[in-house]
């Protein structure tokens, strides 16, 4: 079975830098208004260059390397000494790094949408490179690596379950959104609906498509535990998009494109953490209440808060994967100790983090464009281009 693993996550490292590019950069793309969607796609692809290259540098040792229960250690830095033979697990080690490194990209990338439209470029770019170092490769090495929120860890000897990153992945990116966007103070101008639906369908059905790699990949195997992951991925995303589109209905008389696409997306993330431990049923049930919890997330944050976080990006992804960590505990695939633990020790960790990543970043870098560049555009003003042209 090692050649057939090592297929398979081929296969599923690329869906899942297709999640990113061009997935999440169309998805968010139109949800914006037409004068920045480029600096969308920009943010999106510029991530995708930067993490790659700082994982290779220094990510992928902090978060895989043997260190200790709270980092990897350097001794992995650039795959100095990892050859094409190396194995991790019956996979070449260098495969496995690669596969990870599209989550390294993703996990970033996702904050995105908590800041488009108002945010300095310079600012995009330092704050994902240090943020992926600092807070996502460090809970990485805690929850997968061998740290101290997995087995045998302060939680004993059954640690965190989380099979495809609930927690380390959107638990960190959905409060990281959160904590950005109060700094950032909301946008002059929050009355623009979105400029492209067609763009958020399609991002969408990209990004549905790609978390097939991202949860079943996640199995590390070519087996059956690969096959369910991806269904029950594939039916918490379904149940998801019809739970959203009818309580859009119930509540406001219309259920609408950006609301059921929106709604695949909470049962994606939602299921992605229980995707390795639970089957069919248990997928419909998260699912189902996934579409409503998480839009009614968005509701508390946009209304009752009065955060900006633009594209939902917490009530999302934060609840979300929130919601499908506390899942495994009620299935019974996990400790309600472990469970609600590592909830709350990644989440501290990342607000205090994120906080000082901010506070230092913008130091050097404008976290926030002037307001005549937030009035023009950031596609014209920032990087000279323009999606749309008159006439």
């Amino acid at each position: 079975m090692v050649g057939a693993d090592t297929a398979w996550i081929i296969v599923a490292t690329a869906l899942v830098l297709f999640m990113t590019l061009p997935g999440l950069a169309l998805f968010y793309g139109g949800l914006v208004r037409a004068r920045n969607v480029l600096s969308v796609f920009m943010h999106c692809y510029a991530i995708a260059c930067l993490m790659s290259v700082l994982w290779l540098a220094v990510g992928y040792s902090i978060a895989f390397g043997e260190g200790n229960a709270l980092w990897g250690g350097l001794e992995k830095a650039f795959l100095l000494g990892v050859t094409a033979d190396d194995l991790a697990g019956t996979l070449p080690e260098v495969l496995f790094f690669a596969f990870q490194m599209t989550f390294a990209i993703i996990t970033p990338a996702l904050i995105v949408g908590a800041y488009v439209e108002r945010v300095g470029f310079g600012f995009v770019l330092a704050f994902s490179g240090a943020w992926m170092l600092l807070c996502y490769a460090p809970v990485v090495h805690w929850i997968w690596g061998g740290g101290m929120l997995s087995d045998g860890g302060i939680f004993g000897e059954i640690g965190v379950r989380d099979f495809a990153g609930g927690l380390v992945v959107h638990e960190t990116a959905g409060l990281a959104a959160i904590v950005v966007s109060v700094f950032l103070g909301p946008r002059g101008d929050k009355t623009k609906p979105p400029h492209n639906p067609g763009y958020v369908m399609i991002g969408a059905s990209m990004l549905w498509v790609g978390w097939f790699g991202f949860n079943g990949g996640s199995q590390l195997a070519a087996d059956g535990g690969a096959a369910m992951a991806l269904t029950v991925t594939h039916i918490s995303a379904a149940t998801a998009s019809l739970s959203w589109a009818m309580w859009e209905r119930i509540k406001y008389g219309k259920a609408s494109l950006v609301g059921i696409v929106t709604g695949t997306i909470a049962g994606l993330a939602s299921i992605t953490p229980a995707s390795g431990f639970v089957g069919p049923v248990e997928a419909l049930v998260i699912g189902a209440v996934a579409g409503v919890l998480c839009q009614e997330a968005v509701n508390v944050i946009r209304n009752l808060l009065k955060i900006d976080d633009t594209l939902d990006v917490f009530a999302v992804h934060g609840v979300g994967g929130v919601f499908g960590t506390i899942m495994i505990a009620v299935f019974g695939a996990g400790t309600w100790g472990a469970q609600l633990g590592g909830i709350a020790v990644v989440g501290i960790y990342t607000i205090v983090v994120t906080l000082l990543i901010v506070f230092a970043v913008k130091l050097v870098f404008p976290i926030r464009v002037s307001k005549d560049i937030e009035q023009e555009g950031l596609d014209l003003a920032i990087h000279g281009e323009q999606a749309y042209h008159p006439g």
